[in-house]
């Protein structure tokens, strides 16, 4: 079971909501950056152990700060995401840069910045030389195991997958990097997203260290890292586990004494690029309810919508809300709780029992701090709403302003304008 508590008390939280317009984003400092600390500890037996943090899941530059800070580095796949990276304090093999068709300008902005490059298929070894006119020194391949590996529902079967080079083509893209001159190599897979089962994870570091041997021994090339990519997973349900991180480092710990060590491979970098369960428990997004209706159900209407948090919409997922100040009063209310899109999916619960909810209330929805902000988008020409970060000594600091009218159209060009191609 996972207890889900907001980061301050009801009287200093409700007001925040009305001191602040609402819908916004809080991130509490404090909570990213002990377990920040605990993951680093974790794995503190791994060589060199390093996460990447996936700047996809909170790309504000006030949270990769913070996080550079514990040593972490990070998990790219754009050029705006390098850029983010670089203005962070995060460069060099600091960056972890994921190719997924990728054009050549994002490989030569990743080369530039020192990054690790990690390719996905053995077609991008010619279009990354074209673009930066020779190979880097360093090279990762993305692994897809194929028919080798089941996938989680969320990330799908690996056949299925767009991502990664195939078992078949694996070894051979190693030897092609090496005769081009690459010294240094590393390892990546990416078979589960928000996966909960820690043996998943422990397995998917056996079937890398096994791969890691093989290539030594078919191609007589050493894999300098592993980095086993994200996928741990989050408790978004109270009556959900936390994944056991002790039991994963435990087992991994295990399988690099009786795989890597014999095999010659020691030392070998073990490395993770997880975004999820760094920041995911440690957001909130915070609304107010501006109606409450009866039609053939009960609805409660939020000033938020799936444009401000996406996921409930497009997965279906599950997004723990809690009404301020009525957390002890019974929950013997059903409601649909929905945002003022005009789409009928604009719904962040369906069925969900909550005490009685009035027009103004102040509903938390948890577990908001990854992929949540930064799935957000425009439809109905929505405005993206402000981030906040909750500091140590409890104030409360801007990350991100709220977006205005201007800032939506500052793309568009109107009737009269001109634009020169």
């Amino acid at each position: 079971m996972s207890e889900k508590t907001l980061p301050m008390g009801h009287g200093d939280l409700l007001e925040l909501a009305y001191q602040l317009p609402t819908p916004f984003y809080l991130y509490d400092e404090k909570a990213i950056v002990d377990n920040a600390r605990q993951f680093n500890q974790l794995f503190s037996w791994a060589p060199g152990f390093r996460n990447y943090f996936a700047v996809k899941a909170c790309p504000n530059p006030t949270i990769l700060k913070l996080l550079a800070k514990e040593g972490f580095g990070a998990d790219c796949s754009s050029l705006p995401e390098l850029l983010l990276s670089k203005a962070s304090g995060i460069r060099g093999e600091r960056i972890m840069f994921t190719s997924n068709d990728t054009p050549a300008e994002e490989f030569r902005a990743a080369y530039e910045l020192g990054a690790i490059i990690n390719l996905d298929d053995i077609t991008h070894i010619e279009t990354l030389e074209k673009a930066i006119g020779k190979v880097p020194e360093t090279i990762c391949f993305r692994y897809n195991p194929g028919k080798n590996r089941t996938g989680n529902a969320i990330i799908g079967n690996p056949v299925e997958a767009k991502y990664g080079v195939t078992d078949e083509q694996i070894v051979e893209s190693y030897r092609i990097m090496q005769e081009k001159g690459v010294k240094h190599f590393g390892l990546h897979t990416m078979v589960a997203s928000n996966e909960l089962d820690g043996s998943y994870i422990v397995e998917t570091a056996r079937m890398l260290f096994n791969l890691a041997v093989r290539i030594k021994k078919e191609a007589g090339i050493t894999i300098e890292f592993i980095d086993m990519g994200g996928g741990i997973g989050i408790p978004y349900s109270p009556d959900q586990d936390a994944m056991d991180l002790q039991m994963v480092s435990t087992g991994m710990k295990a399988l690099y004494e009786e795989i890597i060590v014999p095999a010659g491979l020691d030392p070998l970098q073990i490395v993770f690029e997880c975004g999820r369960v760094i920041t995911g428990p440690y957001g909130y997004l915070v609304s107010k309810v501006l109606h409450v209706t009866k039609k053939y159900k009960d609805y409660v209407g939020l000033d938020a919508s799936m444009a401000d948090l996406m996921r409930p919409a497009l997965y279906g997922a599950y997004h723990h809300i809690t009404v301020v100040g009525k957390e002890k009063k019974p929950h013997d209310h059903l409601y649909d709780v929905t945002g003022s899109l005009c789409e009928n999916n604009d719904k962040f619960a369906i069925d969900r029992k909550l005490p009685e909810v009035e027009r103004g209330d102040v509903l938390v929805l948890h577990d908001a701090g990854a992929h949540g902000h930064s799935m957000g988008f425009n439809y109905n020409a929505k405005l993206r709403s402000s981030e906040y970060l909750l500091k140590r000594d409890g104030s409360v600091k801007m990350i991100r302003r709220v977006q205005t009218y201007d800032d939506y159209v500052a793309t568009l060009r109107f009737d009269g304008a001109s634009v020169e191609v």
